[in-house]
């Protein structure tokens, strides 16, 4: 459907730059923001920096033009200069209608190029937040730093998305712009999906795994903030029970080498597997029996949403976001982070029930779906670019 029709007062194009800190955030999680833009008649161009060669063939084809722009993760590196000196021109030489911004240190750098041409009413800014590093149990230093930085940038910001109820809540009371709630980027529906009895013992051969192993599985980052040693600890005990469970890892990242050496040392090789970047998560969510998260800090994880629609139940680490998607003892359980053997007792309760499939996390799950996601970026655009034709 095109939405061009919606916008006759619109004199040209609209132009959109969509920000972040690598390319792989925008191909992972904004490649419907950007065909939901160009289908209503825009050009939408992305600035990142490309690290795509270290995520196994992602791809991102979709966006009108790329800048690459050498942004880091860390506000107090030397980086953030070159990079905010090459961010200002692209911003003051594009004239975009819309900048969207996404992750933290691309957001301030981008809100700061920003700021005199949305005073002058030539750009208007949008700020996705994927979860503030400030949050209910944070450390202190999180809350000292990123607390009002957040705030005064929002000063900055003409619409900030916020994608859990306690963000939402925290920035309405003490932001100073339009927060919405929107139910984070949106699980793909048709690639995730509960799969008949046969689909999914047909799919464990395919993937060598065999019909009677007990399957649990674990997706993201090798960082210390995903606490995968936390899984394989558990496994330990589960293993106790099922001697045939294994346990898929499914990411890469820095902490792989530690997580090795915790498998090879535990006697675990035979029951660790080690995925590294896949895209073929949606086969192995439909082969496993259970997965669990184990993460410190979550924003609103789109695994646990992806599993969800594969009907699977989930034992996952109490945090923010964990609670956005888990209501405990109906579609999951959760527990505390580090303890091990109530992550082990959750996925044998789990394994002991031989639920394969459950309404529960389907029910749970809807709101997040991409169709409701798209549903809620017309809108928003719609607002936006109506208030652009009244008042141009």
């Amino acid at each position: 459907k095109s939405y061009k029709n919606q916008f006759k007062g619109w004199q040209t194009m609209k132009k959109i730059l969509i920000t972040a800190t690598v390319q792989s955030h925008i191909a992972q999680f904004h490649k419907p923001a950007i065909r939901i833009l160009q289908e209503m008649g825009c050009r939408v161009e992305i600035a990142a920096r490309n690290n795509l060669y270290e995520k196994n063939g992602l791809t991102l084809t979709e966006p009108d033009q790329i800048h690459e722009v050498n942004f880091c993760r860390s506000p107090f590196s030397f980086r953030i200069f070159p990079a905010y000196k090459k961010l200002k021109t692209i911003v003051e030489q594009g004239h975009y209608d819309i900048v969207q911004c996404n992750t933290p240190v691309a957001g301030i750098l981008t809100r700061f190029a920003c700021r005199k041409l949305r005073k002058q009413g030539k750009t208007k800014v949008i700020y996705t937040a994927h979860g503030f590093h400030f949050y209910q149990g944070a450390p202190k230093r999180n809350w000292l730093l990123w607390y009002p930085i957040e705030k005064i940038f929002s000063r900055l910001t003409d619409v900030l998305i916020t994608i859990t109820d306690e963000d939402y809540r925290l920035a309405s009371k003490k932001f100073s712009c339009m927060v919405v709630r929107h139910h984070g980027v949106g699980a793909n529906s048709e690639k995730f999906y509960v799969m008949s009895e046969e689909e999914r013992m047909n799919l464990r051969q395919e993937l060598g795994i065999g019909t009677d192993t007990k399957v649990i599985m674990n997706i993201g980052e090798l960082l210390p903030n995903k606490n995968q040693k936390t899984a394989i600890e558990a496994i330990k005990i589960v293993v106790e029970k099922y001697p045939d469970s294994v346990l898929l890892i499914a990411g890469n990242g820095p902490e792989k080498e530690n997580l090795i050496r915790q498998v090879e040392s535990n006697g675990l090789t035979e029951h660790v597997r080690f995925l590294g970047y896949t895209r073929d998560v949606h086969k192995y969510l439909n082969a496993c029996d259970v997965l669990v998260a184990c993460s410190f800090r979550e924003g609103l994880p789109l695994n646990l949403m992806e599993a969800m629609l594969c009907g699977k139940l989930i034992v996952a680490s109490n945090n923010r976001g964990h609670r956005e998607l888990i209501d405990h003892g109906k579609n999951g359980y959760l527990v505390q982070t580090q303890n091990a053997a109530e992550y082990a007792e959750y996925i044998c309760e789990i394994l002991d029930s031989g639920i394969r499939s459950s309404s529960e996390s389907l029910k749970k799950v809807q709101p997040f779906t991409d169709w409701n996601v798209q549903k809620e970026l017309k809108e928003l655009y719609t607002r936006l670019f109506s208030s652009y034709s009244i008042n141009q």
